[in-house]
């Protein structure tokens, strides 16, 4: 297959597990040098040993903006220019009844999503800008974009992350930088193994329950479907594309649901007043 990104030069946050470990993969098989920002660096290690020379892990708390603004210039020293930058580091956080949420851990939240976010924007839009090029992608969520579908704080934050992608497009364009973000729904990672089922290891359960309860028969979704998502936008394929959300939830915010849809039964034409048919 050909490298769809070869020679490009990519940074992920949260890439120690889950959909950033699964991109990070899916980077470097396609021809990028990766580095790998994450609090959790026994595993970063060990994941980016696995990739070999051509990615390198960095301690990096999203929170801190000292610590983002290092990884990216780390990127930079590299090969002195940033082609991508994945804004994917994240939690579920606070969880409980919208008259029982503890306030500090709504705004903890919103402070590893959504300023985590702006903060890999901000100084990846510093390197871009000068060289008039690059790819930013967000990780938003279906909770993003329809009510129901997550805890109220990370609703709410992965709202925001969807116009703060939408907002920065508009602005970073004009430099040849384009800012899409990402919308998947329930996916096979250890975090969601955690939050449905109380248990990271139980990835096995996991995939068997989403696979039950998607619209795609008997399909969960993975990692590494979100990480193909996140290939596209890197490359020069998704060139034209900008200001975009990708959902990656077989047809959820859509209207799709598992099992046969009750509207299409064959029955005959309907009219008022309880009549059928097209009449005369």
């Amino acid at each position: 297959m050909t490298e769809r990104l070869k020679g490009k030069v990519a940074v992920i946050t949260g890439a120690s597990s889950g959909i950033g470990e699964a991109t990070a993969r899916s980077f470097v098989q396609q021809g990028a040098y990766v580095l790998l920002g994450d609090i959790q660096e026994d595993l970063g290690k060990t994941v980016a040993e696995s990739l070999g020379s051509n990615a390198e892990y960095v301690f990096c708390d999203v929170t801190q903006e000292k610590q983002v603004a290092n990884l990216i210039g780390q990127a930079f020293e590299v090969a002195g220019r940033l082609d991508v930058m994945m804004n994917n580091a994240g939690v579920v956080g606070a969880r409980a009844p919208i008259d029982e949420i503890d306030l500090e851990q709504f705004q903890k939240t919103f402070e590893i999503l959504v300023a985590g976010s702006f903060l890999g924007i901000k100084h990846a839009a510093k390197v871009m800008k000068p060289q008039e090029s690059g790819s930013i992608i967000n990780m938003s969520s279906t909770a993003g974009l329809n009510g129901g579908f997550g805890p109220h704080a990370y609703a709410a934050a992965k709202h925001a992350i969807v116009g703060l992608t939408k907002n920065s497009a508009a602005e970073l364009c004009r430099y040849g930088i384009r800012v899409n973000c990402i919308a998947p729904s329930g996916v096979t990672t250890p975090l969601a193994a955690q939050a449905h089922l109380g248990n990271f290891r139980a990835m096995d359960e996991l995939e068997a329950t989403l696979a039950q309860n998607s619209p795609l028969k008997d399909r969960a979704g993975t990692a590494e479907d979100v990480a193909n998502a996140a290939l596209f936008l890197a490359s020069d394929e998704s060139g034209y594309t900008n200001g975009h959300c990708l959902t990656v939830d077989a047809g959820f915010t859509s209207g799709s649901k598992s099992g046969a849809p009750q509207h299409m039964s064959n029955v005959p034409f309907m009219r008022e007043a309880g009549k059928t048919g097209l009449g005369d």
